[in-house]
């Protein structure tokens, strides 16, 4: 299905750029959520016309992802958790807990902007979470799980 798409979409294209992606993905996600519009000769003209007004908003939403990363650079959280006797948690720390932890210290921060490549947390310790707040603003935060006493 060939698509127009109206900001950046990591992997996929710029803004503005013509792509084609499989239809459920088109109608599931992208259209949904304003990212995209399907390609033909009218919206193809009309993203013609407003290209300089969408690059200014999307500049303007590189901003705002960028001023949330440098208030949350070197940010910390710590969680407590049940652990056994060899250092595994009982259960385990996932993004939402990540998201809702880091809610209660003052910064909005959704679960899908977070990212954890290995899976939810299970060991005590320090660990380096990596948040992106937008395709092209990425930071690390980092989550300290500590035993329960």
């Amino acid at each position: 299905m060939e698509i127009i798409l109206l900001e950046k979409v990591q992997n996929l294209g710029d803004l503005g750029d013509q792509v084609n992606v499989r239809p459920g993905y088109a109608r599931n996600y992208l259209i949904p959520q304003k990212k995209a519009v399907h390609a033909t000769p009218e919206a193809k003209a009309a993203i013609e016309e407003r290209r300089r007004e969408l690059e200014q908003a999307a500049m303007s939403k590189v901003q705002v992802a960028q001023e949330r990363a440098e208030q949350m650079q070197g940010a910390t959280v710590q969680m407590t958790r049940k652990v056994g006797e060899e250092g595994k948690l009982f259960g385990s720390v996932s993004t939402t807990d990540i998201a809702e932890a880091m809610q209660q210290i003052g910064f909005e921060l959704s679960k899908s902007e977070i990212h954890l490549p290995d899976g939810p947390l299970k060991e005590i310790g320090d660990h380096e979470v990596s948040v992106s707040l937008h395709p092209e603003v990425h930071l690390n935060i980092i989550v300290s799980v500590l035993a329960e006493t």
